[in-house]
């Protein structure tokens, strides 16, 4: 096979892909699944689920494997000729996707279909088949022919510009760098973080340090730096990333206003009021009166509390307090009242020991092994790939781990998919996703040492891997993470960061990078009661950014456009107790609702933290290792993709609906009357 890209009999062999690869694979690959479906729809024959869906659920298989190492290379390498590549397949890709699903004889034959299952159809089968109908409906299957091509043109549109904002995010951090030579300023800054920078210098052949703008570097810096005028520096350079009030050249002022009103226009030709009802008609939540009635009780549950934690801060700093104080004073806080730092903590935690410590708990838990293959072919020196086992020793899938911070490479941690479950036609693919992370780079002697909070990410991160490898669901379109609630997608992964708050847990994922000691007991309790320690502060900034995003999307008026420093400053009003300064950006950057999957859905952060800290109390209550508790979890939420509704799983875990008390009390925020 001539294009390796279409080469999908086994992984993707990364050291023979090219960006020029790519659209010359997508739009063969595409003319052929074109003339399949034609020839399935002009058949004959009465097409049933067998006859039509199970090859279409091939086809869309097929395209994802060639599609997902493109999407994938763009994101993690400093290569242009990627990002070229993927900016010209996107209207191919959009183009494809919408011709599907503004197809009516295509519909008409789903319709069919949904008619001649019965309630004693596999519930997966009529799940798919519900989704799909759903999904045509959204697409403007029956708008006339100028509104499908005014559909399909907003649609393309809005994924050119969502990946230029994605990029230009990506650029500007990338460009900005401080440079210094006079070692007083660095005092506070963990040696790590100062080592690295004093390579970077070397590498850049500079004397002194060179410190760029990566997320383990900037929470570094405002966390740690004695020296306020830094932490100031990196808080602006931060907070004003792809901004008005940086590099013009990446200002992303201009794609906010086209990604609201093309978000906007489309929702409007399908039959919806705003966005934000659009989005929910694929989430749990039914109702805009829904998210804001939700997020607005648990604001109000956790202000107190916020402002017991702000008052404590202030007390401690002795002047008023700008958002850039606010991490530095509370690790201060943090130290003083519980005699821990996170550089005491980061000694017990290089990423070996995490990652041999994580993959123990998968094993106890739900009786699978992971093992290192060394043979799978990679895009960089420093990803690994794993395979996974289950309990008998047989393979059910396997994913890559790309960990560090380097430049060109997104910020962010994040899990994707390489290659879906697939069981069709008496054949199996097994799930492998990609895992990536930003931590900081080995140093010479190979060490990189992880933040407890970065314990949490990693964890966060895997329970979403696990999610994606344990489905057992035999329909790509709806296995693993597919075809499940935004705001339930995030339910699996916040779940499994409780267990990095147990010290049986962090006992196996620890040890001292000198002496190789566990994580004492004594470390871990002064750890464990500061686990609430600014926990309410952190909630109410994540309500402040989901009450944005909502607003943003619910009220967008197309008469005006809608100002989102206007919406930003009116939530920060409302519900945030930091002050930010007017130079503040923070929607210029907000990958997560402006080129991600989070848009009227960053809500489903706190709505899946529900889900997760009531579905852990169960773990509380019968032993956080209890085999039956985790087969229940397992067999109800990880297996099951998108195949049944999510709530009627939860349900069947947990025995009843979820409440906010769990939640409240892992925060250790009392519960308002």
């Amino acid at each position: 096979m001539s294009n390796p890209l279409l080469d999908t009999s086994a992984l993707p062999r990364f050291r023979d892909l090219a960006p020029t690869d790519t659209v010359p694979a997508l739009k063969q690959l595409i003319a052929e699944h074109r003339r399949k479906l034609d020839e399935l729809l002009d058949s004959t024959e009465s097409l049933d689920f067998e006859t039509l869906v199970t090859p279409l659920e091939e086809m869309n298989h097929e395209l994802s494997r060639v599609w997902s190492p493109v999407s994938h290379l763009q994101s993690v390498l400093d290569d242009p000729g990627w990002r070229d590549a993927y900016n010209a397949s996107l209207p191919i890709l959009t183009d494809h996707a919408t011709e599907l699903s503004q197809n009516p004889r295509l519909q008409q034959a789903f319709q069919a279909i949904s008619d001649s299952l019965s309630d004693d159809s596999p519930e997966a089968m009529r799940s798919l088949v519900d989704q799909a109908l759903r999904n045509f409906r959204l697409a403007g299957v029956a708008l006339p022919d100028d509104k499908k091509r005014e559909f399909k043109s907003i649609m393309q549109e809005l994924a050119t510009v969502q990946a230029s904002f994605d990029h230009n995010v990506q650029d500007s951090s990338n460009s900005w760098s401080w440079h210094t030579e006079d070692a007083s300023l660095l005092a506070g800054l963990p040696e790590l973080i100062v080592s690295r920078a004093f390579q970077d210098a070397m590498d850049n052949d500079r004397d002194g340090w060179l410190f760029k703008l990566d997320f383990p570097t900037y929470h570094a810096v405002v966390t740690h730096a004695e020296n306020r005028e830094l932490r100031h520096r990196y808080y602006k350079a931060w907070s004003t990333r792809s901004s008005d009030q940086g590099d013009p050249q990446f200002d992303n002022s201009d794609n906010i206003a086209k990604i609201l009103s093309l978000r906007h226009s489309v929702s409007q030709l399908v039959g919806f009021a705003s966005y934000a009802e659009y989005s929910l008609a694929t989430k749990m939540a039914d109702q805009n009166s829904e998210v804001f009635e939700f997020l607005t009780e648990l604001a109000a549950q956790t202000r107190t509390t916020a402002e017991k934690e702000f008052a404590a801060i202030q007390e401690i700093a002795g002047a008023p307090l700008e958002a850039w104080d606010v991490p530095f004073y509370l690790e201060k806080l943090k130290q003083q009242k519980y005699s821990i730092s996170d550089d005491e903590l980061r000694q017990y935690f290089p990423v070996q020991k995490v990652l041999n410590g994580l993959f123990e708990l998968a094993s106890k838990l739900y009786g699978v092994t992971l093992t290192r293959n060394n043979d799978v072919q990679t895009w960089h020196e420093n990803v690994i790939f794993f395979d996974v086992h289950d309990e008998t020793g047989k393979t059910i899938g396997g994913f890559y781990t790309d960990l560090y911070a380097r430049n060109g490479k997104r910020n962010g941690a994040w899990i994707d998919e390489c290659v879906v479950r697939k069981k069709l036609n008496g054949s199996t693919v097994l799930p492998v996703g990609y895992l990536v992370c930003n931590f900081s780079p080995p140093d010479r002697a190979g060490l990189s040492l992880l933040t407890h909070e970065e314990v949490v990410t990693t964890f966060h991160e895997f329970g979403h891997m696990l999610h994606h490898l344990l489905t057992r669901v035999d329909y790509p379109s709806i296995a693993g993470i597919n075809g499940v609630p935004w705001d339930a997608v995030e339910l699996p992964s916040q779940f499994m960061e409780n267990f990095a708050w147990c010290f049986d847990v962090l006992k196996e994922t620890s040890g001292h990078h000198q002496t190789g000691r566990k994580l004492p007991r004594d470390l871990f309790d002064k750890l464990n009661r500061s686990r609430h320690f600014g926990a309410a502060l952190a909630m109410l900034r994540q309500i402040e950014f989901a009450l944005f995003d909502f607003r943003l999307h619910a009220e967008f008026d197309p008469a005006t456009g809608t100002d989102p420093l206007a919406v930003l400053k009116d939530v920060r009003d409302e519900v945030a107790l930091i002050q930010h300064p007017d130079y503040n950006r923070l929607p210029h950057a907000f990958t997560h609702i402006f080129a991600g999957g989070y848009a009227a859905g960053y809500y489903s952060y706190k709505w899946a933290e529900v889900l997760a800290a009531d579905a852990f109390s169960a773990f509380e209550e019968a032993g956080i290792f209890d085999q039956a508790t985790a087969s229940r979890f397992r067999s109800e939420i990880l297996e099951i993709g998108g195949s049944r509704d999510i709530m009627d799983a939860f349900v069947a875990f947990r025995g009843r609906r979820p409440t906010l008390d769990a939640l409240l009390r892992h925060s250790g925020i009392a519960k308002a009357a």
